[in-house]
């Protein structure tokens, strides 16, 4: 059995443990055994998965991988923290707020011989995969995309294009690379709203 720990108990962390915890039938998860999980805050138990410090995830050798589902600005620390630890890491995008960073994490993952996955479940569900299938072998000649959401704590979640980033994997991944033309910013304090709109541009222009 391969020793995981959950770091971060939001919708996604507690996901995960959920997951781990009862695991599909005849699924790779079967293969994974839940340690614990790591928090801020204190819980003692969630669904019979035990609390852990930090150390102890960092130092236990029956850790051998861990999911980082904490706030986008942490993701950084916390996957340097495990890569050193000699952990391999999977973690929710996006994995740093720098692209600097991320290739930085990327060779250390690599020194290190451990796996660093960066996970958009969007990206495995059916729906997506019939939509993949549709736009095959046509070219995108003009397209709009609109998603909506709550307004995010930038401290936490960083620049708003962060928010959004899983859309951007969306459309690199169905139309190839992306040049960005132009972006504007409309932020309306007193209404609580931000919007961002963003035009790409493909190779084929």
């Amino acid at each position: 059995m391969f020793g995981t720990v959950v770091v971060g108990v939001g919708i996604a962390g507690l996901a995960r443990i959920r997951d781990l915890m009862h695991p599909m039938p005849s699924s790779p998860s079967e293969h994974l055994k839940l340690f614990g999980f790591v928090s801020r805050r204190s819980f003692g138990n969630i669904n019979e998965a035990k609390q852990i410090s930090l150390e102890d995830a960092l130092t236990s050798k029956e850790v051998h991988a861990v999911f980082i589902s904490t706030e986008n600005r942490s993701h950084e620390e916390t996957i340097r923290m495990f890569l050193e630890a000699g952990k391999h890491v999977l973690v929710e995008y996006p994995m740093a707020l720098s692209a600097k960073a991320a290739h930085e994490l990327w060779e250390m993952a690599e020194q290190k011989d451990k796996v660093l996955h960066v996970e958009h479940i969007e990206l495995l569900t059916e729906e997506y995969k019939e939509l993949k299938k549709e736009v095959a072998g046509k070219d995108l000649v003009k397209g709009t995309l609109h998603f909506t959401g709550s307004v995010l704590d930038e401290n936490k979640a960083g620049f708003p294009a962060f928010s959004g980033i899983a859309r951007l994997t969306w459309l690199i991944d169905l139309f190839g690379d992306l040049t960005v033309t132009s972006a504007t910013r409309v932020m309306q304090k007193d209404k609580n709203y931000s919007r961002m709109t963003v035009h790409f541009e493909t190779t084929n222009k």
